[in-house]
C-alpha cells in the first residue's frame, strides 16, 4: 500500500486553496451576524478548538505511521463483504461516542473508513454518513457523550438514573433505524482483494503519540487543562515530525470559529431571546422548539440558549439530541466527517451534502414523530 489515504505529498503550487462550501457558509453567517451584535472573544470555545487540533494531530501522526492502514487491512482480512465492514465501523462510532464524544469517535474512525475505502476500492460515502448519524445518536445516551448533555446534566443537577431513563427511548428508536439502514447498504464481496502487508512506522513514535492522545482525551474530560494537552501535542509534533503541522485541516478550525461567532452574536440579540421566551409555553413547545432551533444554530448553543428560559429539562434534553440530526450544522460533529470525506473526495462534496441531508432529515422526521407519539401514548397509560 502506498501513502495514507488522507494526504499525499505534492509539489508546492502557487494557488489559493479551494474554500469549502461549509466554511464559506460559516464565515458568511458570522459576518452577517456582526451587523446585529458586536462579536466577543468569549463566544469562541477555545477548549473545543484546541482539543480538535490536538486530536487531528494525533490522527495524522497515526496515519503517517501506517497504524490505520494496518487496522484497515486487519478488518478487511476478517470480513467477506463491504456491508460487514460498514456495520463494524458504524458500530464503533456508536459505542465509542458514548465515552469519548461524537467528535472524537468521528475523528478516529472516519479516517479508518477512508483507508478501507481506498484499499478495497469501495465507495463508502453512505458508511461515513451512517457513522455520523450513529455517533450523534450514541453520544446522546451518556452525560459525557456530547457537550449539550454535559451542560444540561450540570445545569439542572440531574441524577444518572433520571438521565438514562429519559434518554433511553430515543436511543432505542435511533438504534432500530440505524440497523435498518445498515441492512440496506450494498454488499460487495471482498474475497479477491490482494492486500500487501503493512509495516508499521517507528514503534517509539507510536507510543509517544498514544500518550499524547491519552493526555488530550484526559483534557476533554477535565482531568487536566486543555492548555497543557496543547503543549504536550505541540512539543511531541515538533520533536517527532514538525511537518505534521502543515497537514492539519485548518479550514475546519476556521469553520468552527465562524459558527461560534454566529451563534454568539445571534443568541444575544433581543429578537432571538424574545422569540425563545415566547415559544416555550409547555413541554411540547420546548421539545419542538429545541429541535427546530438546533437546525439553525446547532444543538449545543440551542441547549445553552433555551435553558435560560425553561425549567422543563426533559423535552429540552430529548429535543437537542434529536435536533443533532437534520442540517449539517445541527451537530457540529457532522462537519468533521464531512470535511474528512470531502478532503479525500473533493469532487463528491455536493453529492455527499445531498445524501447526508436526505438521510438526516428522514431520520429526524422519524425520530421526532415516533418519540412524540410513543411518549404521548405512554403518558395515557
Amino acid at each position: 500500500m502506498k501513502e495514507s489515504v488522507l494526504y499525499k505529498d505534492k509539489k508546492m503550487k502557487w494557488s489559493l486553496p479551494k474554500i469549502d462550501p461549509v466554511l464559506a457558509i460559516s464565515l458568511s453567517l458570522a459576518t452577517a451576524s456582526c451587523f446585529f451584535h458586536a462579536p466577543r472573544w468569549e463566544y469562541v470555545d477555545f477548549k473545543v478548538l484546541i482539543s480538535l487540533f490536538n486530536l487531528m494531530m494525533a490522527i495524522k501522526a497515526f496515519e503517517g505511521l501506517k497504524l490505520l492502514d494496518k487496522v484497515a487491512i486487519g478488518l478487511l482480512n476478517k470480513c467477506e463483504n463491504s456491508r460487514t465492514i460498514s456495520a463494524i465501523l458504524i458500530s464503533l462510532c456508536f459505542f465509542s461516542s458514548m465515552i469519548v464524544t461524537n467528535d472524537v469517535a468521528l475523528l478516529t474512525f472516519v479516517p479508518l473508513t477512508l483507508v478501507i475505502s481506498r484499499t478495497a476500492k469501495v465507495n463508502m460515502m453512505k458508511t461515513v454518513i451512517l457513522q455520523t448519524i450513529a455517533a450523534n445518536i450514541g453520544s446522546s445516551l451518556t452525560p459525557m457523550g456530547n457537550p449539550q448533555n454535559l451542560f444540561l446534566f450540570a445545569t439542572y443537577g440531574l441524577k444518572p438514573l433520571l438521565f438514562f431513563s429519559t434518554i433511553l427511548l430515543m436511543g432505542v428508536l435511533g438504534i432500530i433505524v440505524v440497523v435498518f439502514l445498515i441492512i440496506r447498504l450494498p454488499k460487495k464481496e471482498l474475497n479477491n482483494i490482494n492486500l500487501t502487508p503493512i509495516q508499521v512506522g517507528n514503534p517509539k513514535h507510536a507510543g509517544f503519540w498514544g500518550l499524547s492522545l491519552i493526555v488530550t482525551i484526559a483534557s476533554i474530560f477535565g482531568y487536566i487543562s486543555y492548555q497543557l494537552a496543547f503543549i504536550v501535542t505541540l512539543v511531541t509534533s515538533i520533536v517527532l515530525d514538525g511537518k505534521l503541522l502543515r497537514r492539519i485541516d485548518y479550514q475546519l478550525l476556521i469553520t468552527f470559529i465562524g459558527f461560534f461567532i454566529f451563534v454568539g452574536n445571534i443568541s444575544n440579540t433581543y429578537a432571538v431571546q424574545a422569540a425563545a421566551q415566547a415559544s416555550l409555553e409547555d413541554s411540547d413547545s420546548v421539545y419542538f422548539t429545541s429541535i427546530l432551533l438546533s437546525q439553525f444554530i446547532s444543538n449545543v448553543p440551542a441547549s445553552i440558549l433555551l435553558a435560560h428560559f425553561t425549567s422543563d429539562w426533559q423535552p429540552l434534553l430529548i429535543g437537542v439530541n434529536i435536533g443533532g440530526l437534520g442540517t449539517i450544522i445541527a451537530s457540529l460533529a457532522s462537519v468533521i466527517s464531512y470535511k474528512l470525506f470531502t478532503g479525500e473526495n473533493p469532487k463528491e462534496n455536493k453529492t455527499y451534502l445531498v445524501k447526508f441531508t436526505i438521510y438526516n432529515f428522514s431520520l429526524l422526521a422519524i425520530l421526532t414523530l415516533s418519540f412524540y407519539f410513543i411518549k404521548k401514548f405512554l403518558d395515557l397509560l
